[in-house]
């Protein structure tokens, strides 16, 4: 696994830990529903994540399109799907979505390059 994959991964499981450690409710339920939100539907999970995705990148939060990033590797989204996935995210938030659309970019061949 890449240094940039692992750092993210593992710091954000230290931090899930510490903050999960401390037991409130509120944040649990929020979790949860996330969680739960992603969950197979009437829609299918790689449909929730790529949404996700979507969502992260025009919201322009890099943590959450990296997460979104690995989980859409894990359910199987191919490199052309993603390169499209990228592109309603740039029509849809505009230009300014084009340096977290590099980032992404570069994560996703860190992904792909740990098969």
């Amino acid at each position: 696994m890449s240094n940039l994959v692992k750092e993210f991964n593992d710091y954000r499981s230290k931090m899930n830990e510490v903050i999960l450690s401390k037991d409130n409710l509120v944040i649990k339920r929020l979790w949860n529903l996330d969680t739960n939100t992603y969950a197979e539907g009437a829609l299918s999970t790689q449909t929730k994540e790529m949404l996700g995705l979507v969502a992260s990148m025009v919201l322009r939060c890099d943590d959450c399109i990296k997460y979104h990033l690995g989980k859409c590797h894990e359910l199987g989204i191919t490199t052309a799907q993603m390169y499209e996935i990228f592109a309603v995210a740039n029509i849809v938030g505009g230009t300014i979505v084009i340096p977290h659309t590099r980032r992404a970019a570069e994560y996703w061949e860190e992904l792909i390059a740990n098969n």
